[in-house]
Formats: C-alpha cells, sequence, structure tokens
C-alpha cells in the first residue's frame, strides 16, 4: 500500500489548482511570529523574500510552474487582532503567487459551507483542517482528507461562492 501523501507533497503535486478557505477569526496564536507581532507590531516586517521562509518557498515554486493558488477568508468585522497580524503578512504571499481575497462573516450568511477549513487540490481531493477552540491544531488530529465527489463538490461551489463575493487583498482595508 502506497503511503500517503505529505502535505506539502500535496502541493507538488497539484496540476492546476490549490484552494483554501479560512472561516476562523484566529489560528495558532501562540507561533512566535504573532506572538512578537502583538508585542510590537514593527518587529515583524510584512516584506519577506519567499526563499527565506519555507511555505513562501513552496508557493514560488508550485505557482511558478502555473499551479493557481486562491486563499479566502471568511471574518468577522472589526477583525481580530490575529486576521489583523495575517492582513499585515499577506503581501509576502502574494509575492510569493498566491491570490487572496477576504469576506466579512455577515456577508456569508446565505452561503452553504463545509464546517471545516479546507484545502482542495485541482478539484479532487479536499483536506479538511480541524483546529481546537483556541485556533491551535486539534490534539485529535490536524487534517481529514476525501475524494468523495459529493464533498468535493461542496468544497468547490463553496469556495467559489466565497471568491466571487470577496474582495482582493489589494482593496481591503480592514475595520
Amino acid at each position: 500500500m502506497a503511503a500517503e501523501a505529505t502535505f506539502e507533497n500535496l502541493f507538488r503535486q497539484a496540476k492546476h489548482s490549490a484552494m483554501h478557505l479560512e472561516m476562523r477569526d484566529g489560528y495558532m496564536k501562540s507561533a512566535p511570529e504573532f506572538v512578537a507581532w502583538s508585542q510590537d507590531p514593527r518587529s515583524v516586517s510584512p516584506n519577506c523574500d519567499p526563499d527565506s521562509r519555507p511555505w513562501l518557498s513552496l508557493m514560488k515554486e508550485i505557482t511558478s510552474r502555473g499551479v493557481v493558488v486562491r486563499r479566502a477568508r471568511i471574518f468577522s468585522e472589526p477583525m481580530s487582532d490575529y486576521l489583523r497580524f495575517e492582513h499585515y503578512l499577506a503581501p509576502r504571499s502574494l509575492v510569493a503567487g498566491e491570490q487572496i481575497r477576504w469576506l466579512p462573516r455577515r456577508k456569508a450568511s446565505d452561503l452553504a459551507l463545509p464546517g471545516n477549513d479546507f484545502w482542495l487540490f485541482d478539484n479532487s481531493l479536499a483536506v479538511f483542517l480541524h483546529f481546537a477552540g483556541d485556533g491551535e491544531l486539534s490534539p485529535d488530529g490536524d487534517e481529514e482528507r476525501t475524494a468523495e465527489p459529493s464533498v468535493v463538490r461542496l468544497c468547490s461551489t463553496a469556495f467559489e461562492a466565497v471568491w466571487r463575493r470577496a474582495t482582493p487583498h489589494e482593496d481591503y482595508k480592514p475595520v
């Protein structure tokens, strides 16, 4: 039996697209960069060479070969400190090739959405991400993968609906 691809390798195996829908107001608040930014926003530069950070390097690698990477965030307003941090750092991801959009939660009330954040690879594999109530990765397992057509279709439809309504990063100013 073949070993399951690592999360990083799912990106490397993607042929056309990787879409990420985030629906929480905070993640991994224990991350050192967020803690530093919380104490002094000037301590963290929004500019970063993609080759200096593994995630950004991976995004640059896959987008440079034509894979479209889109991230949409549904969030509450006023924006949480954590999402202000994410907004502040988004230019790093844009430089690496990701596309990012923002959708205030009140504009998503009539959309059918999956119960968890997810990545969708090539409209064929959904990877749900599981978090604890405090935004840290779930101790019971942080991801769940499925290629079930109805689930993939739900994720694809939800993502595209959010994407159409959401504001491009360059045009969204936090409230």
